[in-house]
């Protein structure tokens, strides 16, 4: 009897032990978690001063590793379309206009990178010409919302009955960090084995920090799409911002840009909105690209009502 007794107490006792030591571990594992969470963002913006090259050394703004970033060519009608989003004084009609080209042009120039068949048609009048056709099955479309719902428009005019997505991520107010609040997701991005053959627009208007980046890559991995047929697809890239990291983690992803901006500062958002320890218009910190479009999410949410009203008009 008290030979049960005191394994009973024993295994009372190292159960108790087991308690403590895990809840030890969880609560110093949740205090990391949190630091690093904190400085995630800032570390992203600005990747020269706080990550190092292959040799060990602080990677200089100036010498940052090969990004492997499809640019549009710089011609004289790209940069003129640059010049008037880019302007506080433009009207939103012309922004909403001129987005829309610029997103079509995005769009064809990103198709360049998808894999192409021959194909060999007889004209109307009978001649035999060869050509070429796209070889991409289940081709999609996911915005990342807000910014990512100015490129929609034009997504869809490029790319006849495309199935299109989103993503709805929102930074923390208090942190800054992304927050994944909704996402709905094309039929052939859900169902893992259509999205291991399928080819993924990312459409958001800028890489900034890359933390929305970061996230929406990940979801679609998690989901089965391959990382070599997700095609990142954005107005700006910011060359001194965390692209740098983004590409390093995710190598095979295929961005394509409008034009490189060349670094992020800190700012201060006025008017943010009451809640979630916010005061109403007390603003809170954001990394701004320069020269950059603004604040391109509040605008791109503009095009996206009016490609909304223009569906439901149909």
């Amino acid at each position: 009897m008290s030979k049960n007794v005191g394994e009973a107490w024993r295994a009372s006792w190292i159960r108790s032990n087991n308690t403590v030591a895990i809840d030890l571990i969880s609560a110093h594992i949740r205090r990391q978690l949190e630091e690093r969470a904190n400085q995630f963002r800032q570390k992203l913006a600005i990747p020269h001063l706080y990550f190092t090259s292959d040799s060990r050394s602080s990677t200089p703004e100036s010498r940052l590793d090969n990004l492997d970033i499809k640019v549009l060519p710089q011609t004289n009608q790209l940069e003129g379309i640059f010049t008037i989003l880019r302007s506080r004084t433009t009207s939103k009609q012309d922004f909403v206009f001129f987005v829309d080209r610029l997103s079509a042009l995005l769009v064809e120039h990103a198709l360049e990178y998808l894999p192409h068949a021959p194909k060999t048609v007889t004209t109307p009048i009978g001649t035999v010409s060869y050509g070429q056709l796209l070889d991409a099955k289940n081709i999609c479309g996911v915005s990342i919302l807000r910014s990512g719902g100015a490129l929609e428009r034009g997504f869809r005019r490029v790319i006849n009955n495309v199935p299109v997505g989103s993503l709805l991520v929102q930074s923390d107010a208090k942190t800054g960090e992304p927050l994944l609040l909704h996402a709905m997701l094309p039929q052939c991005v859900k169902f893992r084995h259509l999205a291991e053959e399928s080819w993924v627009f990312l459409l958001d208007a800028q890489i900034g920090t890359a933390a929305a980046a970061f996230m929406a890559i990940r979801i679609l991995l998690d989901h089965g799409v391959r990382e070599d047929r997700i095609v990142f697809v954005a107005f700006l890239v910011a060359r001194g911002g965390g692209v740098s990291v983004l590409r390093r983690v995710f190598p095979q992803v295929t961005i394509v840009c409008g034009a490189l901006d060349d670094e992020m500062r800190e700012g201060w958002l006025e008017g943010y909105e009451e809640g979630d320890g916010n005061s109403a218009g007390s603003g809170r910190p954001v990394w701004v690209m320069q020269p950059g479009m603004g604040q391109i999410g509040t605008l791109g949410f503009l095009v996206l009502i009016v490609t909304v009203i223009n569906r439901l008009c149909r």
